[in-house]
């Protein structure tokens, strides 16, 4: 099959995202549209359910495994992927909503950035309508970690009621700072927290991408022929794929000068120097606001080098 083609307005800077459209709406296509950029999608991920483990997470609800109380195997769980929220959401259609009425009673959805909070918001109102969600803001899951640990040790030690582990669903490829924060042996046992893992999707690189990519990195290409000034940016939302785009640029003659480089936050920016590639920006929060502010500010530098 033949890569797409792709048409760039030459008033506007081309910006690449890496990424599915989300639908009905993007928030990234609505704000770089809006502060004169040509944003461009070109999704680099596929996923696939793992279906027996999101059939695990559905019999904890049906089960009781998750009910107020002494038994409780859970008290809460960990989400870090907007694909482990939308693994999540597919498990509670089918469970009674007394069931999930009463489940989420005392139950705690941590979440990592803005994105994943506002999935598990509408599912929460949805079908957990006493569950509530925290973390939105700690942007990484460092900062995650250090949250739960403060939150749900407080929370545990002002009930007096035994500590119930929790329950992190998760891709087959991740970090672990998250389950190695919680359960360290530097931490006092009482203050340590019980992580279950259960992966309940897997990711690959989409057969195509990077004749796509190439295929759009090269129609961007005409933009820069309106100056010197002009530069094409590109935007890596995730690890996977970074070889590839890497590998288009190389051969494209991309190099840092006119094509530049975006990440949605550090996971992604340490995985590229894996490759000997720094990013040339890597946002401050893992939002469309804080990679626009984080471009903005360095093509104010930029340009001032370029016409000096």
């Amino acid at each position: 099959m033949p890569p797409p083609q792709y048409t760039f307005n030459t008033s506007s800077t081309p910006i690449l995202l890496l990424k599915t459209k989300s639908s009905p709406k993007d928030s990234y296509e609505e704000y770089f549209s809006a502060h004169g950029y040509t944003p461009t999608f070109i999704p680099v991920l596929e996923h696939h359910f793992h279906t027996p483990n999101l059939s695990t997470v559905q019999h904890l609800f049906q089960s009781g495994d998750l009910t107020p109380g002494p038994g409780r195997k859970y008290g809460g769980l960990i989400f870090t992927s907007q694909r482990a929220v939308e693994g999540f959401a597919a498990t509670l259609d089918d469970i009674d909503g007394s069931i999930k009425q009463t489940s989420s009673q005392s139950l705690i959805l941590y979440t990592v950035g803005p994105a994943t909070s506002r999935s598990l918001t509408s599912i929460r109102d949805e079908h957990l309508p006493h569950a509530t969600i925290l973390g939105s803001e700690t942007g990484n899951g460092e900062n995650l970690a250090q949250l739960i640990l403060e939150h749900y040790n407080w929370l545990y030690d002002a009930s007096h009621e035994p500590k119930p582990p929790l329950l992190f669903l998760v891709g087959a490829q991740r970090r672990d700072i998250i389950p190695k924060t919680l359960m360290a042996e530097s931490l006092a046992p009482g203050q340590r927290i019980g992580v279950d893992e259960l992966v309940v999707y897997e990711t690959g690189v989409m057969e195509g991408f990077e004749e796509s990519f190439a295929a759009a990195v090269r129609a961007a290409g005409e933009f820069l022929a309106g100056g010197l000034e002009r530069a094409i940016w590109v935007v890596v939302f995730s690890p996977t794929g970074c070889d590839a785009m890497l590998r288009v640029l190389k051969a494209l003659g991309g190099g840092k000068r006119r094509v530049f480089i975006a990440t949605i936050g550090p996971t992604t920016r340490d995985h590229l120097r894996k490759y000997e590639f720094e990013a040339d920006v890597c946002a401050e929060k893992p939002s469309q606001e804080g990679v626009g502010m984080g471009i903005e500010k360095f093509m104010e530098n930029w340009r001032n080098r370029v016409g000096q």
